[in-house]
């Protein structure tokens, strides 16, 4: 899929896997970079675990091969179509033209294709994370709960829910 002069991949190899992790870590990722220590290893490990089935990731390419986005999703442990939508990251000086957009479309009709049932995500209740707030509600999720103190004391966990049913 190309989105504007952005390449659209499903990850599939390590090589794959390890660009993305070094874009996790990059300093034009995350707005956020005071990771937890599961953050830290979810990005070091989600992309290779990919590669066994247990994740699936997309990532966008510019035209010199740079990553620049990359969004993944998990189906959850119960196995009956529920998805866990993780981590959805555009490059700071590529974000507003679509990219985003283009990861989530991407990830919806793959999971229309595979008849998942719903989709949870979640997010810091601080202010740098209004901008993907608004993108949950955008794409029709609801909020569906709070976890206080989640991330560090102070930092709430946002649950939010979308039926594809």
């Amino acid at each position: 899929m190309i989105a504007g002069t952005y390449r659209i991949k499903r990850l599939s190899t390590a090589e794959e896997a390890a660009r993305i992790v070094d874009f996790f870590f990059s300093p034009d990722s995350f707005d956020d970079t005071r990771h937890t220590p599961g953050e830290e290893e979810h990005f070091k490990t989600l992309p290779f675990r990919a590669m066994r089935g247990e994740s699936v990731f997309w990532y966008v390419t510019d035209e010199a091969g740079e990553v620049i986005g990359v969004n993944s999703i998990a189906e959850n442990e119960q196995r009956t179509g529920g998805y866990s939508w993780d981590y959805i990251v555009v490059h700071r000086s590529h974000r507003g033209g679509g990219i985003a957009a283009a990861l989530i479309e991407s990830m919806m009709a793959y999971l229309r294709q595979i008849r998942a049932r719903y989709v949870v995500t979640y997010t810091c209740d601080l202010p740098p994370y209004e901008t993907i707030q608004r993108l949950f509600v955008k794409y029709g999720f609801r909020l569906a709960g709070r976890l206080p103190d989640y991330y560090y004391d102070g930092e709430d966990r946002l649950i939010y829910a979308r039926s594809l049913n």
